[in-house]
């Protein structure tokens, strides 16, 4: 009887390591994707914020910038984005706000966009260099000073 008790219990750990290797396998397979999300959080962070940040400093008196860090429905996301809009604080004409999305691909490549525009490349979050976004948010600070 105790050999069969062995067996039995053997039977049971053997199952039980088969069930638990696809698990294991499946968090090998979902951590690549945590990692790259909290790497391009950390990248929308360090540059796209602190950028954004620089430039409503910078233009406080004539142009607003507003920055959506967290939009709800992204929050878990593997790949996040922020949104800003960009308008005219004075003028006697409606203020056009116009809301522009950095979005991290899975490929690591940052990109600008907003309805009716095309897309701008600004680079990849490997690269830790703010200056093609900057270049990017003064060119939409300058369009947005123009008016409509």
């Amino acid at each position: 009887m105790p050999k069969f008790k062995e067996a039995l219990e053997r039977g049971k750990e053997a199952r039980r390591q088969q069930e638990e290797y696809p698990r294991d396998e499946q968090a090998e397979h979902e951590a690549p994707l945590a990692d790259f999300g909290a790497q391009a959080r950390t990248w929308l962070n360090d540059v796209v914020v602190a950028s954004l940040e620089a430039a409503k400093a910078d233009v406080a008196g004539e142009i607003t910038v507003d920055i959506d860090t967290a939009p709800r429905r992204q929050v878990k996301a593997s790949t996040p984005s922020i949104r800003f809009q960009i308008y005219r604080k004075r003028g006697p004409e409606k203020q056009i706000r116009r809301t522009f999305t950095v979005s991290v691909q899975l490929s690591g490549g940052v990109s600008v966009s907003a309805p009716g525009i095309v897309a701008k490349d600004v680079g990849n979050i490997g690269d830790r260099s703010d200056e093609r976004f900057r270049n990017v948010v003064a060119e939409l600070i300058e369009d947005a000073a123009k008016g409509p």
